[in-house]
Order: structure tokens, then sequence, then C-alpha cells
């Protein structure tokens, strides 16, 4: 017997989908919601028990102030003539569109006894549940990492020390639209089998 309902385990992890911010209706999540998404999030993986998460959640006028703070900086860090007028404007205005957006940063052991890959991998885990319970609830999820995320600015802004890093901003919000559908390759074109 099972432990678990694995078909519904499996079914959520393939109806997760990047649903962008352009996408969502004004329907409003509810701070429950927010709270069982980074719930789920601090039970990924984590080499040593370091446990290197931190969440930042930006609601109603924060949104607005972490859309001038994304476009100013990135005027401000992306040499002129890197700067790409689209991807400015969808800083700009990205997270006033969203409900919600939590930013998701790796907070460094200050012992450094685990690899900085290894705490990296563990906030990727985490993130990675945070999209599907979004999913379970049926939120539309976008896991975003724009250039300047990974900038001393964006420590400063989320108060994170030096070695600290934003890994993310997911975007949360329900979709106004179909559910998308997705596709995968095959685990055939992936996977190698060596048995001996």
């Amino acid at each position: 017997k099972m432990k678990y309902n694995l078909s519904e385990i499996v079914a959520l992890i393939k109806d997760r989908r990047t649903v962008y911010p352009e996408n969502y209706s004004s329907r409003k999540i509810q701070k429950e919601q927010i709270e069982q998404i980074i719930n789920a999030a601090i039970w990924a993986p984590t080499h040593g028990s370091t446990q290197p998460w931190k969440f930042t959640v930006f609601q109603e006028d924060a949104l607005k102030d972490l859309a001038d703070f994304l476009g100013k900086t990135y005027l401000e860090i992306i040499p002129v003539e890197e700067q790409n007028d689209k991807k400015l404007a969808k800083l700009l205005t990205r997270p006033k569109l969203a409900n919600v957006v939590v930013a998701v940063s790796m907070k460094r052991d200050e012992s450094k006894k685990i690899r900085e890959i290894e705490e990296i991998e563990a906030v990727a885990c985490a993130i990675q549940n945070m999209l599907l319970t979004a999913t379970a609830y049926g939120i539309g999820s976008f896991w975003s990492s724009p250039k300047v995320i990974y900038s001393k600015e964006m420590n400063q802004y989320l108060e994170l020390e030096s070695d600290d890093k934003c890994l993310g901003l997911i975007y949360l919000g329900y979709t106004k639209e179909e559910w998308p559908k997705g596709q995968r390759k095959p685990i055939e074109y992936v996977t190698t089998w060596k048995i001996q």
C-alpha cells in the first residue's frame, strides 16, 4: 500500500506552470495561503540542516516600491549598451500586476561548513516546494531572476549580508485565463541506465 496518493502528487508536479503576472486576475491571495506556501518551502532538503533560506514578502504598496527599486537599479548597474527597453518595462510593471511577490534568498551559514552551491541547491528545492503548493491552491507562479537580483544593491534592499544571495522573485497570482498546458521530452532522451 502506498503511503500517499502518488497519482495526485505526480499530477500536481506535472501541472506546475509558469504563469506570468500579465495573466493574473485581481483575486486576492490570503495571508494563510502565503504562510502555507512558505511553510512548504522550509521543509526542503538542507545539507547539514543549515536551513539557508530567507523570505521577504511584498504586498500592496510594497509592490510599487519593489518595481521602482528594480527599474532604478537596472538603469544604474546594467551598462547602457546592454539595456533593453522591454526588460526595463517588465521590471517596472510586473510587481504591480502581482498579488504577492516573495523574494527568496540564500542566507549563508556563518560557519560556512556547507559549500555555497549546496546552500543554493537547498533554496532552489525550497522554491520548488513553493511553486507546487501554489499550484495546489490553483495559484499561478513565476520564478523570476533578472540580473539585478544578484547585485549588492539587491542585498542592501533585502537587508542581506554580502555572502547572501537573492535567488529569485516568486510572483504569485490567480490566473485570469485557462491554466497553461506544458510538455517535456520523454525520459529516454535524458536518462542513461547503468546496470553492473
